[in-house]
């Protein structure tokens, strides 16, 4: 036999078997997906971080075309279900963590900032007593935890009686946004009165309605990320921080967008209802594309975060965040 002939499939036989190793190695690789492999990355969650995260998904499909993103808003209960069930792979996420969500395996990176700001409709006929004054935490405690609604005059000095009754709303989701809020003025959502309506764009919506009305949004809801100014029929109650009954200029801090999210960078707006917002799964994830798709998130991805409305974190935090992925 020809010597050739003899070795011929050996050497094709080995090549195949370098090849398959070869590639084994890089799909194993944490971060790396083999080119070409379609993947499909469902998520679901807060409202609040819902925007961003369809604008990060537009972005990374742009170099990663074959991952397919299902994205959904729900709020930040909605998100911790459907991740901790296995409906979706990564959830949105508003608030701080419990320890029972803790304990179930909830794994988590902080990706960006933003803050929950109290509203009011531009037609309340209290507006100018509200932007003299500002409002304390007593007072937001004495609107959403009265069992009787109270009446304005019981949270700004009028000169004359209580005024008109207050219309309360709040959330009717487990929202991030209606804990974080709550935990500003000592409460928890479950705690807080009013009438419940589901998700940012519809609590939105009813305070532009009803001119005596009280709610909270995001601040992505309560602002045009376009123009920088306040959303049509929407106004801000501001806070009175130092208690002195007068909204002082360094308290007034809400003209427009850019100006919010400084104070919110800087740490003029109170934390809580400022907050971080997260990417969670169940567990340390293990999916290559999602790894892929938050190691980029934290990288390339931070250069929306300010042009889509939203806070960066400083560069410290991302490298801590990223080191949960490499480790």
């Amino acid at each position: 036999m020809n010597i050739k002939t003899f070795f011929l499939p050996v050497i094709i036989l080995s090549i195949l078997i370098l090849g398959i190793l070869g590639g084994c190695g890089s799909s194993d690789k944490k971060g790396q997906q083999t080119e070409g492999e379609n993947a499909r990355i469902a998520i679901s969650g807060a409202f609040a971080l819902y925007p961003l995260v369809t604008t990060w998904a537009e972005e990374f499909n742009k170099t990663h075309p074959n991952i397919q993103f299902d994205i959904q808003a729900g709020g930040a209960g909605k998100g911790m279900a459907d991740v901790m069930a296995g409906a979706t792979d990564l959830g949105m996420f508003s608030r701080n963590f419990t320890q029972a969500e803790i304990d179930r395996g909830v794994w988590w990176v902080a990706v960006t900032k933003d803050a929950v700001i109290p509203t009011i409709s531009t037609e309340n006929p209290y507006l100018e007593e509200l932007h003299k004054q500002g409002v304390t935490q007593e007072d937001l405690a004495t609107i959403w935890l009265n069992n009787e609604y109270p009446h304005w005059g019981d949270v700004i000095d009028l000169e004359e009686g209580r005024g008109e009754q207050i219309t309360v709303f709040a959330r009717s989701d487990a929202a991030g946004a209606a804990e974080t809020f709550a935990s500003y003025f000592g409460a928890h959502q479950e705690d807080m009165n009013g009438v419940g309506i589901m998700g940012d764009p519809g609590l939105a919506d009813a305070v532009r309605r009803d001119p005596l009305s009280v709610g909270f949004n995001n601040t992505i809801y309560v602002y045009d990320v376009e123009s920088g100014q306040k959303n049509e029929g929407i106004e801000i109650i501001p806070f009175d921080l130092n208690t002195n009954g007068v909204l002082d200029e360094d308290e007034d801090f809400y003209d427009n967008f850019s100006a919010i999210l400084k104070a919110v960078g800087s740490g003029k707006y109170p934390s809580p209802p400022a907050r971080e917002l997260y990417l969670i799964t169940n567990g340390e994830p293990e999916q290559q594309a999602v790894i892929a798709f938050l190691e980029w998130v934290l990288t390339e991805g931070q250069q929306f975060v300010r042009p889509s409305g939203y806070v960066p974190l400083n560069e410290a935090y991302i490298r801590d965040q990223l080191s949960k992925l490499q480790n």
